[in-house]
């Protein structure tokens, strides 16, 4: 049953206009409660979210583990500085390092803020003179000034300027391209294994190789911006190792806590010092909460075979989305990884988030026309059938 207290939809947009800075483009829609795939708005009607939390909810909304770690830690200690040390920060770096490459883990508080952190280690760990970054065009790395930069889209940097300097945009792709931008003032390389906001892109066969051949031959950090294909979303621990390529940074956040608010650089012992006291920091990093919420997650993950479930999904939607995709004119095409799926179409997206949402479907249009979800890896398959046929009638559905 759907939970209203409190203000409704309307009432609710209006408290909105008058006291929120309007810099998001919202639905006007209160929610008020979630379990698992599903949400509740303040009239009661229940909808399917295959987009929880723009990914941060990969363990579906209000996961009871994490609910408990939480609640628990609410009544022990809730924020400290990081001028002192925190046991549960401690086993969560341990935890994510025995999962990763082996390194060591700065906390923060979201994947901008990782980047940020990425950034500054690549500039530090290198001579004075190599400041420069590589980025990819289509990609996505956060809203600060530094990460906006980075990002290499032009319609984020309008009305920007001048933006930070050192930042060189290469095709996603295109090994020719970013050998030619490499020179004595290079530093590193960033890149998103999978490109998210860009549309569920992946990268072609043997790009990733290309890119850590190069990284290594100059002298440069190779940096994953894993704060959507980390944390198990691919089916692997991360992202990296669905390709089999390692960075030499890693950046994590969304999904790291289960909805709550964190996010981490990892790199390894041998480059981290290079992040000496006094050069970043962030005051809630690896906070109490978010560290035992962090733990939970990875304990949730591994105690319900999560990984596999994955697996599974991925080939469910795989095929349901491949035949909607032979028997439909306006697909052009399906894109699955784990449980990050992309649908390009020939057409806008946007009436067809707007088809589903009338039948109590959640799902996100990236790019203009690029149809995107991002389901938990609880969801069922009961689910995911449902999800799968509201978005074919949306889709055959179209008149444009």
């Amino acid at each position: 049953m759907g939970t209203n207290t409190g203000l409704g939809s309307a009432e609710t947009v209006e408290l909105f206009k008058r006291y929120v800075i309007p810099n998001y483009g919202r639905y006007p829609v209160n929610l008020v409660r979630g379990e698992g795939s599903y949400v509740w708005d303040s009239e009661g009607t229940r909808y399917l979210d295959l987009f929880p939390g723009w990914g941060c909810n990969l363990l579906g909304h209000c996961p009871p583990p994490v609910v408990a770690a939480v609640q628990e830690q609410l009544q022990t200690l809730i924020h400290v500085p990081n001028s002192w040390h925190l046991e549960v920060q401690g086993q969560w770096a341990q935890l994510l390092s025995e999962r990763s490459f082996g390194g060591q883990a700065f906390f923060c508080n979201s994947g901008a803020e990782a980047n940020e952190a990425a950034i500054k280690l690549a500039r530090l760990h290198t001579p004075e003179e190599r400041y420069k970054i590589i980025t990819f065009e289509g990609g996505f790395h956060g809203r600060t000034l530094a990460t906006t930069t980075a990002t290499a889209q032009p319609k984020y940097h309008a009305g920007l300027g001048p933006l930070m300097a050192g930042f060189l945009y290469a095709p996603f792709g295109d090994l020719d391209a970013v050998r030619a931008l490499i020179d004595d003032e290079s530093c590193a390389i960033l890149v998103e294994p999978v490109q998210g906001e860009g549309g569920v892109r992946l990268p072609p066969e043997g790009f990733l190789e290309g890119l850590r051949e190069l990284a290594t031959e100059n002298q440069l950090l190779l940096m994953f911006d894993e704060v959507q294909t980390g944390c198990g979303r691919t089916g692997e621990w991360f992202g990296y190792q669905h390709f089999g390529v390692t960075p030499d940074v890693m950046t994590l956040a969304k999904s790291l806590c289960g909805g709550i608010a964190g996010g981490a650089m990892l790199t390894t012992a041998e480059i981290a010092p290079s992040l000496r006291p006094g050069m970043h920091a962030a005051t809630f990093g690896g906070n109490p909460i978010a560290a035992r919420a962090g733990i939970a997650c990875i304990e949730m993950i591994e105690s319900q075979n999560l990984l596999q479930n994955v697996a599974n999904l991925s080939q469910l939607f795989q095929q349901r989305l491949q035949a909607l995709e032979e028997n439909c004119q306006w697909i052009r095409e399906v894109r699955v990884v784990g449980m990050m799926i992309g649908i390009e179409l020939d057409v806008d997206g946007g009436a067809v988030v707007e088809a589903c949402m009338a039948n109590g479907l959640l799902v996100n249009c990236t790019q203009g026309n690029i149809v995107r979800l991002l389901p938990a890896m609880t969801l069922t398959e009961d689910q995911a059938e449902q999800g799968c046929q509201i978005l074919a009638d949306a889709i055959q559905g179209l008149n444009p």
